[in-house]
């Protein structure tokens, strides 16, 4: 039996999503975008005064349109990642702006080796389905930074990836990455790449550029997750209640526009909502208000009907600290209990500004427990019991009896070096490590075993091409030098 959580009762999920599409219908939704708006308008959405008026009939038509399920594929074109019914998925944080060192034990701005670092750690990540354009590398123009962070992802792992862009205009070279991957556009709507994260403004807003995104994203059918952000008791009501039924008018906009677009477009109703922390004006992704919530709404958009995601399982902690693992550990569980299908956290503290190898390793760890746990406990061979007793009694263990060693690996989670299971005397002639000192000795590792990636030199010198053209349009004659061995 797979062990699950709930937080919300069918007839309060019902009541929310009423409630949600009370909100967009008569009070709307501030929309910055002619064609989205035009959109809506043409079917049936009054518009006064810069507000879209959407309609049940619309709200039903992008229920009846969304699937209930997508997949995505690596580079090599091989499945990688299953986002249908209580399936588990972890994917990084996105678009950290700083990063931990661990030499100088410092935060720092990231640059290209950092991220050439982190997208080949991703390759050994095992627990860990898809990469993420996790940090904002600081040493190329502003307005190459989000296509360059994906272009370096394809470029040294072959994981599928969550991304996202921070301008309109963006969205061309990335879809033609994308596509030179895959080879075609119609490859690409057939195996999706990646994930585009398209964010609305709370409260009840589409700016120009998030909405823009959406509309792009639903021309080639590139998936997208809304990522709706109310903070509660700040730009939303200080109830957990009243703070999702704004995240469900925000999502649920976001989904009106993309099915509209073009029905049956992949979607994830996703969100990275906070408890807001009036003491220190802070968004505590940490805080069990922000887990429950994101537990909560992904209950809601399983019961409209769709694959979900959540940004929980990470940290508010500066350094690789206690509170980074129990804030972690604690999100991540539930998380997995709750059946959210594409967990986005693992690698960041600080309020999602930060990232750490280091703790990208170890949150590898925690989500390998996480999804044995959610596996849950099931007979094998286990009956009838005496026959294993006999056994036992006779030989006084079974170290090397067949049936532990048919089913050990199944049955026990048997973590990486960072995580210290050694008795006290053998931790200390091993060297005494630290937590932090076994986590980098294993980033290490694995950048020293990166066997590199499966694109063909014609696709990297393709990729590369598109790169270049595209940061020589924005003043940059080349790009920084990157270590490929």
């Amino acid at each position: 039996m797979r062990p699950e959580v709930r937080f919300l009762s069918d007839e309060l999920i019902e009541r929310i999503v009423s409630e949600g599409r009370e909100l967009i219908c008569k009070l709307g939704v501030e929309i910055h975008n002619d064609t989205a708006v035009s959109l809506l308008a043409d079917h049936g959405a009054r518009v006064d005064r810069g507000r879209v008026f959407f309609t049940d009939d619309i709200i039903d038509k992008s229920l009846a349109a969304v699937p209930s399920s997508f997949k995505l594929y690596d580079s090599r074109g091989n499945e990688a990642v299953d986002l249908s019914g209580m399936n588990v998925n972890f994917t990084p944080g996105s678009a950290a702006i700083n990063f931990l060192d661990f030499e100088t034990d410092s935060i720092r701005k990231p640059t290209t080796k950092d991220y050439v670092r982190y997208a080949k750690l991703m390759c050994s990540m095992n627990h860990i389905a898809s990469q993420s354009t996790a940090m904002i590398a600081m040493d190329v123009s502003e307005q190459i930074q989000d296509s360059y962070r994906l272009y370096l992802s394809l470029m040294f792992c072959d994981k599928p990836v969550v991304t996202g862009a921070f301008s309109a205009e963006a969205f061309e070279i990335m879809k033609d990455l994308q596509v030179a991957v895959r080879g075609t556009r119609e490859e690409l709507a057939a195996k999706p790449l990646a994930i585009f994260s398209c964010c609305p403004t709370s409260p009840i807003k589409w700016s120009y550029v998030t909405s823009q995104n959406v509309l792009d994203c639903a021309k080639y059918s590139i998936p997208v997750e809304y990522i709706s952000m109310p903070l509660s008791g700040f730009m939303a009501p200080v109830t957990l209640v009243g703070s999702l039924v704004q995240h469900t008018a925000e999502t649920l906009s976001g989904l009106a526009i993309t099915q509209l677009a073009n029905p049956g477009a992949p979607v994830l109703y996703g969100g990275s909502p906070a408890v807001f922390d009036v003491r220190y004006e802070t968004t505590p992704m940490g805080a069990i208000g922000t887990m429950m919530m994101d537990c909560a709404y992904n209950e809601i958009g399983k019961h409209l009907g769709m694959p979900t995601q959540a940004y929980i399982g990470l940290s508010d902690a500066k350094l690789l600290d206690a509170q980074a693992g129990l804030e972690t550990s604690m999100g991540a569980t539930l998380a997995a209990l709750a059946g959210i299908n594409n967990i986005s956290g693992p690698g960041m503290l600080d309020f999602e500004s930060l990232l750490s190898l280091e703790k990208l390793v170890l949150d590898n760890e925690i989500c390998g427990m996480c999804k044995r746990m959610v596996r849950g406990v099931e007979p094998r061979e286990d009956f009838p019991a005496l026959p294993r007793f006999d056994e036992l009694l006779k030989e006084q263990h079974l170290l090397i009896s067949d049936h532990t060693r048919k089913y050990l690996r199944e049955e026990v989670y048997f973590p990486g070096n960072s995580i210290d299971r050694a008795n006290r005397s053998r931790w200390q002639e091993e060297g005494s490590k630290t937590l932090k000192a076994r986590a980098h000795e294993e980033v290490e590792t694995a950048l020293n075993d990166w066997a590199g990636v499966s694109l063909s030199s014609e696709v990297k010198s393709e990729l590369t091409d598109l790169m270049r053209a595209e940061a020589k349009k924005h003043g940059m004659d080349e790009l920084p030098e990157i270590d490929h061995e």
